[in-house]
């Protein structure tokens, strides 16, 4: 690609969506499958596969705090990278850069420590029971040691694609993803090592992607570069850019905290049976947020480098693409979920008892999925133009002001179904946080775009 990235501001707005955000969707649907194909492969597993699904299903609110904590930096600085690049300040840019690196890379030491000593009691707190708990811990114990490179892999990925190379940004997915798919198998079923294989799978696949991610960016074709004289932490620099990846990290985080509050209160209404739909459940979520977030990271580059060269035509038509496209794919998912959400369920495990509950509990937990695009737009717009106090607002509003408390007062609302009514709570909140970000984005966006003007 072209070392020039006044690109960012010149091509056509169309074209360069297309150019940037076919390869970074193409990369969440890809990353998707780390976690997914895990879940496959193991709900299939002879004999263990529900129990051994359910048992890291409970794992999942630990896995997404250390993506959670990835986003907070990468998602955090790329962004302001790319707005000091609109300025024209590459040096500014490579000091976020350098500032994150080492802050990645002490972030995965402290959460390798915890996980690595703490993870079974974390997953008996999760809604983990004695039948389940130790397909979650030998799961876990794996996972831990590979921190590092699930940290440095997704945080540090996002200055690749923040620079303009989509397609090397994808292709640090697709390694990943591709050796996922080939030792998943090999040492699950080959090997026969259960889940113990799927986490090692996983870690390989996310090493081997740690390496073209650390050596491009020290490489040549890279813009900006990690340099050893800009990896000195410096307050000024990493303050900001943790400030900004807050709400990413929020809502990331917030989705942990959700799935073990969801746990807990479907374990007491339902059992493992319900605690296993939820695995499935957040799966089939992952279809529609994953897309959704590439949709906006292929638009990040473009919003926040015309944001920093002061192009508010250019944002404007940017962010009206990004909502159309946005709204239309989760509209389409939403549709394909309600009319056949058998397809979803069997992808995931063939137990017949579980496929009847899950088919029903799809249907009531993505019932206001066709609203996603909308809140995911928006709230990808917020990052890339740098406000990060509403999108903290944003993030907190739809988990922590809704979604929490919502999940333990339904079932007291709606007592002849109590394990639905947790499921409920979902679309509620979901609704209600769309219209609320709807309101709060037309003021603000409209008020960002004055401020570049004048």
């Amino acid at each position: 690609m072209d070392q020039d990235k006044e690109f960012l501001g010149k091509e056509p707005i169309g074209k360069l969506l297309l150019k940037l955000a076919l390869p970074t969707v193409a990369a969440q649907l890809i990353n998707m499958l780390y976690n997914i194909v895990d879940r496959i492969y193991i709900g299939h597993i002879p004999e263990i596969g529900a129990d051994a699904l359910t048992g890291v299903g409970v794992c999942m609110p630990l896995i997404m705090m250390v993506s959670a904590f990835a986003a907070l930096v990468g998602f955090g600085g790329s962004p302001r990278a790319s707005i000091a690049m609109g300025k024209k300040d590459n040096d500014s840019a490579e000091k976020i850069l350098g500032n994150c690196f080492t802050t990645q890379i002490l972030v995965s030491l402290v959460l390798t420590v915890v996980l690595l000593v703490w993870n079974r009691d974390l997953l008996m707190a999760f809604g983990a029971s004695e039948n389940t708990i130790g397909y979650g811990t030998r799961y876990m114990n794996i996972y831990s040691i590979g921190t590092i490179f699930v940290q440095l892999t997704l945080g540090m990925n996002a200055f690749i694609t923040a620079q303009g190379f989509a397609r090397t940004g994808m292709l640090s997915v697709l390694i990943g993803a591709v050796s996922n798919i080939i030792l998943d198998p090999l040492f699950i079923f080959g090997l026969y090592m259960d889940v113990q294989g799927a986490a090692l799978a996983t870690i390989v696949s996310q090493a081997l992607s740690c390496i073209w991610v650390i050596s491009f960016l020290f490489g040549k074709k890279t813009i900006l570069k990690i340099r050893k004289k800009n990896m000195r932490l410096a307050a000024s620099v990493i303050f900001p850019c943790l400030a900004l990846g807050a709400s990413t990290f929020i809502m990331q985080a917030s989705e942990s905290v959700i799935s073990v509050c969801f746990n807990a209160s479907l374990q007491k209404y339902g059992g493992d049976i319900a605690v296993g739909a939820m695995t499935i459940l957040t799966s089939v979520m992952q279809f529609a947020m994953l897309p959704l977030q590439g949709l906006g990271q292929g638009a990040q580059p473009i919003i926040s480098y015309n944001y920093g060269a002061g192009g508010s035509k250019r944002v404007k038509d940017a962010f009206k693409l990004l909502l159309k496209i946005s709204f239309g794919y989760a509209l389409l998912l939403w549709a394909l979920v309600m009319l056949l959400p058998g397809v979803f369920v069997r992808m995931f495990n063939s137990d017949p008892v579980l496929i009847t509950f899950t088919k029903t509990a799809l249907r009531v937990y993505l019932a206001a999925l066709f609203m996603m695009g909308i809140q995911l737009a928006c709230q990808m717009t917020f990052n890339s133009l740098g406000r990060a106090v509403e999108s903290i607002i944003v993030a907190i509003t739809r988990k922590f002001v809704l979604l929490l408390p919502l999940i333990f007062i339904l079932p007291r609302i709606f007592t002849d179904n109590k394990t639905m009514a947790v499921y409920l709570a979902e679309p509620i909140a979901d609704f209600l946080a769309v219209s609320f970000t709807i309101v709060l984005f037309t003021i603000q966006f409209r008020k960002a775009l004055q401020k570049m003007r004048a």
